[in-house]
C-alpha cells in the first residue's frame, strides 16, 4: 500500500534542522504500519517500541530525560545497536505515556542527531492537558484515511489514479464511467487501510463493512477508556447524532436534536475530544467570502462531518452491495456521502481547511469555501449530474472576486462564471484550484 505521506517523511529525514516528528491521526489509518514501512526503506533498522502495552519502555521516561540512559535502555530491551542517521526510533501509542511525549523536546534540544518518530491517536487531547506538549520542538505531520487517489492504487487501479493525478481532464471523461464506478467503491469502502485491504482481498464490500464494524466498536471503546465519565453519555450522543445531520438537507449541527432542550455548553467538550481526538472534521460558518477566511468564522455555525466516507456509511446502516449497485451511492441521504466525500478530499488530498457559508434570513447556503493561493473558492456539490447551481450562481453575483466551483457527475467544462469538474477529480485542483 503506498502512501503519499512516504514522501514527506523522506523529506523529513533528510531535513537538516530535523525536529523529532509526531505523526498524529484517528486510530486505524495506517500509523504504525507507515512509520515501520518508512523505517524499513529508508533506514538500516529500526528501534519499535509500543507504550501502551510496554510498562518497562514506559518506564524509561519516568526517571527524567537523559536522552543517553533512554538510548541505552531501548538498546538492551530490543537488543540491538541504535545508531544516530541508521536508525528510526519509533514511539508508538507515545499518549500513553505523557513523559515520553515531553522527551521529545530533550531529544530535539540534546540529541538532535538521532531520528525519532511519535506516533498516537489522542495527540491532540495530549496537548491540552499540561502534559509538557513540547512545543515548537517537533515536526507534526497528520495522517489521514486513504484518499480517491490512493485507494486506487491500493486496489490495483494505479493507471486510473496516474491519470486522475495528471489533470488530463479529456482524457478522464473519456473513461469517465469506470472513473465513477471506481468512486462508488471508494464511498462504500473507504478509507481505512483495514477496510481496503479486507475488500482487496476477498473483492467484497460486505468483507469491508464488516471491518468497518469493528472499527467504530474499537472507537467506542475508546470512548469509555479515554474520556472522562462525565462527558461520556454526552459524546456517546453527539457522535451518534452524526448522520441523522448530515441527512438533512441543512446539514449544520443543531444541539437540540442531539438531546432535546440541549445548549452549546452541553456539548462542546464532547465535540472537542471527538475532534482533538481525529474522528471528526468540524467545518465553520463564514459570514464573508475574504481573505483570510477564518477571519469571518463563526465559532457557533458549523457542520461535522466523519473521519472516513465508508465509516459514515457503516454508522449509518446502508447496506453496502444495495448501495453500490446503480448510482444510489451518490443521492443517498441527500447526497451526504458525496459531501463528506469532498470535504474529506480538500482536507487530506488537497490540503486545504474548508468552511462553507449560508444567508442570514434564506435557504441559500454554498457547500464549501476555501482559500487557496490567495484566493477563494466558493464550492457547491451536486450528487449526480444535476447541474443546476442557483445558490452558487446568486453567491457569485453578489460577491465576484470569488472564483466558484461545482463538482459533480458531469464532466470537466469552463463557464463564464464557474467551472464544472467531476467528483473522481475533486484532487486536481489544477482543474480549479
Amino acid at each position: 500500500m503506498r502512501r503519499a505521506l512516504m514522501d514527506r517523511l523522506v523529506a523529513w529525514k533528510d531535513d537538516p534542522r530535523r525536529k523529532p516528528l509526531i505523526l498524529n491521526g484517528a486510530r486505524q489509518v495506517g500509523k504504525t504500519w507507515l512509520l515501520k514501512e518508512f523505517g524499513r526503506l529508508h533506514f538500516e533498522n529500526v528501534a519499535y517500541v509500543s507504550l501502551d502495552n510496554d510498562a518497562l519502555a514506559r518506564s524509561y521516561f519516568d526517571s527524567g530525560f537523559d536522552i543517553a540512559r533512554i538510548i541505552a535502555s531501548l538498546s538492551l530491551e530490543l537488543d540491538m545497536d541504535i545508531r544516530p542517521g541508521s536508525t528510526l526510533i519509533v514511539l508508538d501509542e507515545v499518549q500513553a505515556a505523557p513523559k515520553a511525549i515531553t522527551s521529545l523536546k530533550y531529544f530535539c534540544e540534546d540529541a538532535p542527531e538521532y531520528a525519532v518518530a511519535a506516533a498516537g491517536s489522542l495527540l491532540g487531547i495530549s496537548a491540552t492537558e499540561g502534559t509538557g506538549f513540547p512545543v515548537g520542538k517537533v515536526n507534526m505531520l497528520d495522517l489521514h484515511p486513504l484518499t480517491f487517489t490512493e485507494f486506487l492504487d491500493a486496489t490495483g487501479n494505479g493507471r486510473f489514479a496516474e491519470l486522475v493525478q495528471s489533470g488530463d481532464a479529456e482524457m478522464m471523461s473519456a473513461f469517465s464511467d469506470k472513473l465513477a464506478e471506481l468512486l462508488k467503491q471508494y464511498y462504500v469502502v473507504g478509507g481505512m487501510p483495514e477496510a481496503v485491504n479486507a475488500y482487496v482481498a476477498e473483492q467484497d464490500v460486505r468483507a469491508a463493512r464488516a471491518v468497518q464494524q469493528e472499527i467504530l466498536n474499537g472507537y467506542v471503546s475508546d470512548f469509555a477508556k479515554h474520556i472522562p465519565p462525565r462527558l461520556l453519555a454526552r459524546t456517546m450522543l453527539a457522535w451518534q447524532s452524526i448522520p441523522g445531520h448530515l441527512s438533512q438537507e441543512n446539514k449544520k449541527f443543531i444541539f437540540g436534536q442531539v438531546r432535546k432542550g440541549a445548549r452549546t455548553a452541553d456539548f462542546e467538550e464532547s465535540l472537542a475530544w471527538l475532534q482533538q481526538a481525529g474522528l471528526i472534521y468540524k467545518v465553520r460558518r463564514v459570514s464573508k467570502p475574504h481573505v483570510p477566511l477564518p477571519s469571518y468564522c463563526s465559532m457557533s455555525a458549523f457542520k461535522v462531518f466523519m473521519v472516513d466516507v465508508g465509516l459514515l456509511g457503516a454508522m449509518s446502516g446502508l447496506e453496502p452491495r444495495g448501495v453500490i449497485d446503480g448510482n444510489k451511492v451518490f443521492t443517498e441521504f441527500k447526497g451526504a456521502l458525496t459531501e463528506q466525500y469532498v470535504c474529506q478530499q480538500l482536507i487530506s488530498e488537497c490540503g486545504l481547511s474548508p468552511y462553507y457559508w449560508s444567508a442570514e434570513n434564506s435557504t441559500g447556503e454554498i457547500d464549501f469555501l476555501v482559500q487557496d493561493g490567495g484566493g477563494v473558492f466558493a464550492i457547491e456539490v451536486k450528487a449526480e449530474e444535476n447541474l443546476r447551481a442557483k445558490s452558487l450562481r446568486a453567491f457569485k453575483e453578489a460577491n465576484p472576486e470569488v472564483d466558484a466551483v461545482r463538482f459533480s457527475l458531469s464532466g470537466y467544462r469552463e463557464q463564464d462564471w464557474m467551472r464544472n469538474v467531476p467528483l473522481y477529480a475533486v484532487s486536481c485542483k489544477g482543474l480549479w484550484g
